[in-house]
């Protein structure tokens, strides 16, 4: 197998479900495993979409009504974003209306590409919490 050269660095910054009702995920991550609230959209008491310290992101839909959380998109910071989104694209992946950093794979995943800050990826990508 040919060694292929990759567009840019990345790393998974988040994973977004979608929940009918936010306040009991959102109690459970906070008083169980100690995931702070890092930003939220809507009022303090009942916000419609949360992201938490740990890289989960709940998002309220009260029309969602399936048995669990469904999985709604991966939040990637990239070195470059302009050159995963190419490479994305080039491997059969189409942009959305959504945004200019928004891409959907083959198979309908959806791919939100982010900035990297302050050398972020490369930070990342040097830490092995498994390793002993």
């Amino acid at each position: 197998m040919s060694e292929m050269k990759t567009a840019t660095a990345a790393y998974l910054d988040h994973v977004a479900f979608t929940v009918r009702d936010i306040t009991p995920h959102l109690a459970f991550f906070r008083d169980v495993l100690g995931m702070t609230v890092t930003k939220r959209d809507g009022n303090l008491e009942k916000p419609s979409q949360v992201w938490l310290l740990g890289g989960l992101q709940i998002v309220e839909d009260a029309d969602f009504r399936g048995p669990e959380g469904r999985f709604a998109h991966l939040g990637l910071i990239c070195a470059d974003v302009p050159a995963a989104i190419k490479g994305a694209l080039a491997h059969g992946g189409k942009s959305l209306d959504k945004g200019a950093h928004w891409v959907e794979m083959p198979d309908g995943l959806l791919l939100e590409f982010l900035p990297d800050t302050r050398n972020a990826v490369e930070t990342v990508r040097n830490l092995d919490p498994r390793r002993s």
